[in-house]
Order: structure tokens, then sequence, then C-alpha cells
């Protein structure tokens, strides 16, 4: 199973569709399989109370209120049907994250495939339930969640009818410090959960570094922000990777893929072709006689393993040869 690779335009648009259309063409062009926005109405998403939060204070103007920021953001239903639309033509999947109950009429009106529940949603019941009875596969990201809430979130989405889960641990912060990634954490998520959920991480560090452990860990879903322009205006873009960078965590994931590999072990073709002549065989270490009983002085092991297997050492050691060897032939014995 390939990874599944999310390009989070997000709002990185800054409230414009002809950016979010190209964002879309680019996302497609580096080897996204999705390309993902958020769809919300600013009145319903918050109140006149709401503050940004720290990061989005440095990243835009004086105005601290989320409503004014978000307005800004906001794209409409027409533009994202465009959108849509414009991924069809391309074949490059199409997610927005609905934030509102009308939002979620709205994107199932338009027959999205896969649903995105961003950390920020993941204690909002209503919409817990709205989205789980759409009954398409979920993506449930866990920023600022205790374990607990995890579990809540889901029996909740269960619940209401949700059977195709994916979990995505993630930090809520723009950008994360490393040392606030805690990627074990997606071990705790496999030790509580076992093989019923598929499991993922959405990345606000900067570079790729955490993606690529996150996948070398198991990851299948791997969600990073995106944008044309990291030093533009706006909340994410300095969390975000710029399409050149972007590209490059993609190749990476893919050859991270290549190493991971099967999980059975087995020998590989290619090591198949080598064992004969880097195994050894029992071969005799001095001249032995018919009757000559085998000693580990007459025996020894030698490439290549065309012979008798070194397993059998024991089984020898003893025995009378029921033939006449000289020093180096390979020994044939019955055991």
């Amino acid at each position: 199973m390939s990874v599944y690779i999310i390009a989070e335009v997000g709002v990185n648009h800054n409230g414009d569709i002809n950016t979010a259309l190209e964002l879309t063409k680019v996302a497609k062009e580096i080897g996204a399989d999705c390309v993902k926005f958020q769809t919300f109405k600013s009145e319903k998403l918050a109140t006149i109370k709401a503050q940004k939060v720290n990061y989005q204070k440095s990243k835009m103007d004086a105005e601290t209120s989320q409503i004014s920021m978000l307005r800004k953001l906001e794209l409409s239903e027409n533009e994202f049907i465009i959108l849509k639309e414009y991924c069809e033509e391309l074949d490059i999947d199409f997610m927005s994250t609905p934030f509102d109950l009308e939002s979620v009429d709205f994107l199932n009106d338009m027959m999205m495939k896969k649903w995105k529940i961003p950390s920020g949603e993941i204690t909002n019941y209503p919409l817990l339930k709205k989205i789980s009875e759409v009954g398409q596969p979920i993506i449930l990201s866990t920023g600022m969640a205790t374990l607990e809430e995890v579990k809540n979130a889901i029996e909740v989405l269960e619940g209401f009818g949700a059977n195709d889960i994916s979990i995505l641990h993630c930090t809520s912060e723009y950008p994360t410090p490393l040392s606030m990634v805690n990627m074990n954490v997606l071990n705790q998520f496999k030790d509580t959960f076992g093989n019923k959920y598929k499991y993922g991480y959405s990345d606000h560090t900067v570079g790729n570094l955490v993606p690529i452990t996150a996948v070398a860990m198991g990851a299948v879903i791997v969600e990073k922000h995106f944008t044309l322009n990291t030093n533009q205006e706006g909340p994410d873009h300095s969390a975000s990777m710029n399409p050149k960078d972007f590209r490059e965590m993609i190749d990476k994931i893919r050859l991270v893929e290549k190493v991971l590999g099967s999980k059975d072990k087995v020998p590989t073709d290619i090591e198949k072709t080598n064992l004969i002549q880097i195994r050894k065989s029992i071969v005799a270490n001095t001249n032995i006689n018919i009757g000559e009983v085998f000693t580990e002085k007459s025996l020894t092991t030698k490439r290549p393993a065309t012979g008798m297997s070194p397993m059998h050492w024991e089984n020898l050691l003893g025995k009378k040869s029921t033939k006449t060897y000289k020093k180096d032939d390979f020994i044939n014995e019955e055991i």
C-alpha cells in the first residue's frame, strides 16, 4: 500500500480562487495524491470574541480577532465547485475540511469521497455525528487531544455509522519544534487500537525529516501544508512547504517505501543468486577413508553451499564414513 500524500492547501490560497487553482495544478505536478482545502462560513466558525492564536498574530495584520482573519480566507461554494471539477480534470483527489454543519451538507452534495476531521473539531460532537452519517472514509487528526479524547471521538464516529477511519498523529503548533513531535504516539495508537485503523501523520514541522520518519514508522498517510511561497502573509504559509521542497519530500517518501519493502523475512531474488557462493558446506579437512569416524579435525566448513549444510554438523560427528574423501571434497552422507 503506497503512502497517501495530502497536499494541505488549507487557506494558503488567501481567499483567491486563481491561487487555489494554481496550487491544485502544482500539487498534481509534484506527485501529491490529494489536494485539501478548508470549507467554512466565518460567522459559523468563530464568535467575534475569538482571538487569533499566537502563531497567527505574527503572520497577519494587527487585527486580533479570528473572524476578521477568516473572512479574508473564505472561498464561496461556487469556487469550491470549480476546484473540485478541476481536480477531476487533473485526476487528483479533492478533499476539503468542513468546519460547520452546513459545510458538511454542501460537500456531501458535491459527493466528496474522503472526509478530514481537523484536530480542533475532535471534540465537536455534532460535527463528528454528521460526518459519520455521510458514510464515507474519514481521516481524523488528533492534535491537542488526549488518548481518551481520541477514543471518545472514534466511539462517536463508529456509533453513527463510520466504518473506515484513519487516525493521524499531529502536534497543533505552527511550526512544530522537533522536541514536540513525539512520533512514538504512532506506536501508542497501534498498541491501543491494533490493526483496526490506518495510521498517519499530519505535519507542521519545517522540512521533510519528520514526515519521512513517520513513514519509516509505518504511517500510510502523510499530510503536509503546501504553498507557492512560504513568505506570503497568512496564518499557515511559514509552516508550509514550497513546491520544490514538497516534491523532494514525496520523492524521499517513495524511496522509503522501497526500503521498507515486504514484512516477510525471506531471501530476495538477488540474495538467492548470492546464497550459493556466500554460504558454506561441510567438506573434508583431511583425507578420509571408508569406515573412518568423522571428527571435528577431519571436517570443516567452506564455500560454496553446494554440499551438505553445516547445520548437520552434529549429526555427522562420530559416524563412520561410507566413502573415501580427499581434502576439500564435499561430504555426502546419509543422515
